[in-house]
């Protein structure tokens, strides 16, 4: 049986991915605390997971002159960042919340080393196969 290794690692890769972009956007929600009028953001993780795991869609064909097309900036793969509602308003405009921002900063790092460990599992299984263990 053949295995590729592009489909052995691909969703743990995309995943690794995602979380680190998700931890860039908490890490600079946590930097602009204090930075008046600046709105917290972060990504919904399992639709951004999905749409990176779905094998790609093919583009539209005009069958017919009078067909609309869709516009080409668009495009349907990359995770999006959301602003998040506050719990409470801040008199300067900051949606920053450093405890919910310092729990959502610890969650990711939690779920990216569990990534890691997958990761790893996987390829010492597979090692461990090279070798006939």
């Amino acid at each position: 049986m053949r295995i590729g290794l592009d489909q052995a690692f691909s969703t743990h890769e995309q995943a690794l991915n995602l979380r680190g972009e998700r931890h860039e956007l908490l890490a600079s929600n946590i930097a602009n605390a204090d930075t008046p009028n600046y709105k917290a953001r972060d990504m919904d993780f399992r639709t951004a997971m999905r749409e990176a795991t779905q094998p790609p869609q093919q583009p539209l064909q005009a069958t017919n002159p009078q067909h609309l097309q869709p516009a080409s900036h668009l495009s349907a793969g990359d995770p999006k960042s959301l602003y998040r509602q506050p719990h409470g308003a801040s008199l300067d405009g900051n949606t920053v919340e450093m405890h919910v921002e310092q729990a959502k900063f610890a969650e990711n790092a939690v779920n990216y080393q569990a990534t890691l460990e997958f990761l790893n599992g996987r390829i010492s299984k597979l090692s461990g196969a090279l070798r006939r263990e």
